[in-house]
């Protein structure tokens, strides 16, 4: 049986992970977070590779406060770069292979094609910057992954949709920026595609390293994507459009970050749902689970 370490077990992704987990029965799965496995200790990391053999590591954690990294560069290099250097480093003298967690946000966002796996990084913020030096870290093991995303959010968590679906309750009107242009992700979908090509690269049957990107189908601004939300939540607040000038922040946000999947569809044969099924489906569920509180 094939033993799974998942790192950054309690945010958003690796909360689905952990309802995910059980269809792979053929895997074991280890979940950790920084009150079982402080990451930026290595020798307490070492050790748990000494202690507990690790076939696969699925790595989660990361520093994901864009706005304030530009104040705090240093403990963002630290989560997002330093920490899956050392990852890197143990999982490859282990003989565990590396499926490491990054973002649109390495691109200026100047294109106007979706953009693929070899297209040029142009990271504009400390954060950016900060999980691109990660990818290159990952990426010194040819066998390793690097899994980009964008606009991941869940049920729960601190989160677009739950930021909206709070102040949505509170005020009669939000303004919300329409031209940066992404695609948002469900966290329960990319979790069951990571343990897909985990179980495809498991089994013998893929073994193909290097950059993937993956978001849901589809295309929509951060305006729409809140425009979607009240309607689906029967919210009554009115959203406004605004441009990104409007909008203050210490941080310059990639003006169009939508990634091509054809990659990842085409190796791991992957099925991917557009992101409005897919707010569909996590709102529902959120209801059906009794998430009364998110929705």
């Amino acid at each position: 049986m094939k033993k799974v370490l998942i790192t950054g077990a309690n945010g958003q992704l690796g909360t689905e992970l952990k309802k995910a987990a059980p269809v792979l029965s053929s895997f074991a799965f280890d979940f950790m977070d920084i009150d079982t496995l402080d990451l930026t200790k290595p020798d307490a990391v070492k050790r748990h590779f000494d202690q507990h053999r690790v076939d696969y590591l699925i790595n989660c954690a990361a520093y994901t406060a864009v706005d304030k990294a530009e104040t705090e560069p240093e403990k963002a290099f630290l989560i997002n770069a330093e920490v899956p250097g050392m990852l890197q480093e143990i999982c490859t003298g282990n003989r565990c292979r590396m499926i490491h967690l990054s973002t649109d946000y390495v691109f200026d966002g100047q294109a106007f094609l979706p953009y693929v796996e070899t297209d040029i990084t142009a990271p504009q913020s400390v954060y950016a910057k900060s999980k691109l030096a990660g990818e290159l870290e990952v990426l010194k093991h040819q066998e390793n992954i690097v899994i980009r995303t964008s606009w991941l959010y869940a049920a729960k968590g601190a989160n677009f949709l739950n930021t909206m679906l709070r102040l949505g309750k509170e005020r009669e009107s939000l303004n919300v920026v329409y031209d940066q242009i992404g695609t948002p992700t469900s966290a329960a979908d990319l979790a069951n595609a990571i343990l897909s090509v985990c179980e495809q690269i498991g089994t013998g049957k893929k073994e193909a390293g290097g950059i993937y990107h993956y978001s849901n189908e589809g295309v929509c601004s951060w305006y729409d994507f809140a425009v979607e939300i009240m309607e689906l939540a029967g919210l009554k607040c009115r959203i406004n459009p605004i441009t990104s000038d409007q909008y203050p922040s210490p941080v310059k946000r990639p003006a169009y970050s939508v990634l091509n999947k054809a990659k990842i569809k085409a190796v791991f044969g992957l099925e991917i749902p557009h992101w409005k099924r897919s707010l569909e489906k996590v709102m529902e569920n959120s209801k059906t689970d009794g998430e009364k509180t998110h929705i």
